[in-house]
């Protein structure tokens, strides 16, 4: 088998994926049939030492318990409070449940990790509130869906731990670089929905009646709903920068704090950790089995002399760094229409980081501007897994076209921080360097 032939693999994974096969047992289909093309019955040996290099790999260890944190999280009664405690201080503003719905994304994105989890939690405690209230129909989606997305870019972030070993990058470096983009996508989307209700009323009637709560009853239920989850927040992501802990440990103390924020809130039952803990090992057995796949399937590529065919590619066509860095986001921005964000991280990052280093660029800076590129192809139509999130929680009166074009303005907001990013490389690299010199 030549350099050559071993490009076929990705066309061949497209056809297993269209024709249903789920991604996982497509790419170690793929890796099977042209490792042995290539390399015979010793394949087999190969692909055993794949699977105890992802069995024994300590960062890996972290997704199991930021998976658990977002489950508790999501049944211990905490995300109710804090977001009537947010709501609380935003309702006078335009579009001040909206705002709420983001903060509690926000929040949660950076308690839990997990991005489904945290589209689905808001989602089901905004939706019913916005619709009482007479919001437009696409604000609400578009809110839920931007906000839902964060948990790509803002720390900790499972598609972060799963990237981080394949770019020879340190964990907290990654999740300290991602820190500032990710804040600012937030940012962004509150100023848009605060400009747009104040410019247009309509899309989210005010409020009428005033809260009959003193300040003091404020502050009191804020602080009650808002400083258990800042504490947990402060603890998984303060240990990680100060290097206190890595990542997997930073993951256990979250998990033991969650653990002691639902006792706390009286909703620690045996019920409950039974349905967190089988809703841990499912979600964890899916993203280890892709994970384990995009390294077989990275594993025959690499050996079959991809690198050289893909660089003998680019060679005839002369491109400079900055156009093979716009080929590789372009190229990751269409996989997000079908694949999934572990299946992207560990088919592209595999290729691009060898690549980015023959031209010279710094790698940190290309992974920040690949998960802001992989958070908007994973909010854009017509396949934007977000919006399927949606679907599955949003009231039939939400209509689909509704969903597509409440999520464009969010998507606008994504585009400016990306070039943002890619203009001034210091909001990528800054955080990292302050933190660990």
């Amino acid at each position: 088998m030549t350099s050559e032939t071993v490009l076929w693999m990705f066309p061949a994974l497209l056809a297993l994926i269209i024709l249903g096969i789920p991604i996982a047992f497509s790419m170690m289909l793929v890796a099977l049939g042209f490792g042995f093309m290539r390399f015979g019955d010793i394949v087999i040996l190969q692909f055993a030492q794949r699977v105890d290099e992802v069995a024994t790999n300590y960062v890996l260890g972290a997704i199991p318990l930021f998976i658990f944190m977002g489950a508790i999280l999501e049944r211990a009664g905490i995300a109710e409070r804090l977001f009537d405690a947010l709501y609380m201080w935003t309702r006078r503003l335009p579009g001040g449940l909206a705002i709420a719905a983001l903060l509690m994304c926000t929040i949660f994105a950076a308690a839990s990790g997990v991005v489904g989890a945290t589209e689905t939690l808001v989602g089901m405690l905004a939706i019913p509130a916005m619709l009482k209230r007479k919001y437009n129909h696409s604000l609400i989606s578009g809110t839920v869906c931007g906000g839902g997305s964060l948990g790509t870019v803002i720390p900790p972030s499972i598609p972060v731990i799963v990237l981080a070993p394949i770019a020879a990058l340190p964990v907290g470096d990654l999740l300290a670089g991602i820190l500032v983009p990710g804040m600012l996508m937030s940012t962004m989307f509150m100023l848009y929905i605060l400009i747009a209700c104040a410019l247009k009323p309509s899309l989210a009637p005010g409020e009428t009646e005033p809260d009959p709560r003193s300040f003091a009853e404020k502050m009191s239920f804020t602080l009650s709903a808002l400083v258990p989850p800042m504490v947990l927040i402060a603890t998984v992501l303060g240990t990680l920068f100060t290097g206190l802990a890595t990542p997997t440990e930073a993951a256990a103390c979250g998990s033991f704090g969650v653990l002691i924020l639902a006792l706390f809130y009286r909703r620690l039952t045996f019920r409950m950790l039974l349905a967190a803990s089988l809703q841990t090992v499912s979600l964890t057995a899916m993203i280890l089995a892709i994970v384990l796949a995009g390294s077989l399937f990275s594993g025959v590529f690499f050996a079959s002399g991809g690198m050289m065919a893909v660089r003998g590619i680019l060679d005839s066509f002369g491109l400079e760094a900055w156009s093979v860095v716009a080929l590789l986001l372009g190229i990751t921005f269409v996989l997000g229409f079908a694949l999934d964000l572990i299946s992207i991280v560990l088919i592209m990052m595999s290729i691009a980081v060898p690549i980015l280093a023959l031209y010279g660029v710094d790698p940190l800076w290309f992974a920040i501007i690949f998960l802001v590129t992989l958070q908007t192809s994973y909010l854009t139509p017509p396949m934007a897994p977000s919006i399927f999130y949606l679907r599955a929680i949003a009231p039939s009166e939400i209509t689909l076209t509704q969903m597509y074009w409440g999520v464009i303005p969010f998507i606008c907001c994504q585009v400016i921080v990306l070039a943002l990013v890619i203009l001034f490389p210091a909001l990528a690299t800054w955080m990292p360097r302050f933190i660990y010199g």
